[in-house]
């Protein structure tokens, strides 16, 4: 494979790095004593519980659910025991409810947790909705509606962010060095399922580990470029980094499958390669821990739920 320096970027402004945790390896965090996991954990509608006090649940277990189109299932990311259903205020200011589980010494995987079958677009779409997968980038859309999108048959590119313009995080950068074949896994299923023609992995040029090692991992038959982008805030912006690796530009009022491009996080690609090879939906997520206040910056594998307290406390 060949890397690609990308000589289009959109205004943007030098910040301070800070990535002091790029070389430290996720740890995985010590499992706490309980989780509350609210009701809505995505862009879109809330769930409604599928479990009541008293109940035992397993790790990957549906815990929670809609009818509505706009959301995804909610599963439980340990196991244990339903001590308690609460009305919850998000941080956003909104309600729902939220289930408290008692994490067991056990940590059994739902029975459920199988690895789905997969003959067709549609059979891929809805296993992604199964999973519960939302963008691990920060939005949380539902991925499946992104891959269900009307015009989704006139989508030919697809772009991986990888960029991890901001300040402090490395998630994504571990990601890329500690899940390198779940990336490859996910990124040629995506390609294959979707009849997508081009992939194009935009990384910034403060990373050179991550885009060779992923520059290393395909072979010419899978047509994923690397794209190596100008270091610079907000690169990693859906409509910046479309523009920088692929030259398309999303005007406004319009979505990029309108423009016959679709985008994807390089963790929730990352996952789709995981859950397609173990059937374990979403239930954690590697963060980043930094900061003034923080005395022993980390990555941290954390299961959903956690307190953030906790964590930081940790």
């Amino acid at each position: 494979m060949s890397v690609l320096k990308s000589k289009r970027f959109l205004p943007g402004i030098h910040v301070t790095h800070y990535k002091n945790t790029k070389d430290t390896t996720t740890m995985e965090f010590p499992l706490p004593e309980t989780i509350t996991i609210p009701m809505i954990q995505h862009m879109g509608a809330v769930c409604e519980p599928l479990v009541r006090k008293g109940d035992i649940v397993s790790i990957g277990q549906k815990i929670g659910e809609s009818t509505e189109y706009f959301s995804v299932p909610i599963h439980a990311s340990c196991s244990g025991v339903v001590t308690a259903i609460i009305d919850y205020h998000t941080v956003s200011g909104s309600s729902c409810k939220a289930i408290i589980i008692a994490c067991d010494s056990t940590q059994t995987i739902s029975h459920t947790c199988k690895k789905p079958t997969i003959y067709s677009k549609d059979d891929f779409i809805s296993a992604m909705k199964e999973s519960g997968l939302v963008g691990l980038g920060g939005a949380g859309f539902p991925t499946f509606m992104k891959l269900a999108y009307r015009d989704i048959d006139s989508v030919t590119k697809l772009v991986i962010n990888a960029a991890e313009c901001e300040p402090y995080i490395t998630a994504d950068y571990r990601e890329c060095l500690e899940n390198t074949k779940n990336i490859v896994s996910g990124i040629r299923s995506v390609k294959k399922y979707l009849n997508i023609e081009e992939v194009f992995i935009g990384i910034e040029d403060n990373k050179p580990e991550a885009i060779k090692i992923l520059d290393a991992a395909f072979d010419e038959t899978d047509k994923v470029r690397i794209v190596r982008l100008k270091t610079i805030y907000p690169q990693g912006a859906e409509k910046s980094i479309i523009y920088a690796t692929t030259g398309v530009v999303v005007t406004a009022g319009k979505l990029p499958a309108d423009c016959g491009v679709i985008v994807l996080n390089v963790s929730t690609v990352g996952f789709i390669g995981s859950y397609l090879s173990n059937g374990i939906p979403l239930v954690r997520k590697r963060i980043t821990v930094d900061g003034d206040f923080v005395r022993s910056p980390q990555n941290l594998r954390v299961p959903i739920g956690t307190s953030v307290s906790e964590i930081l406390e940790h």
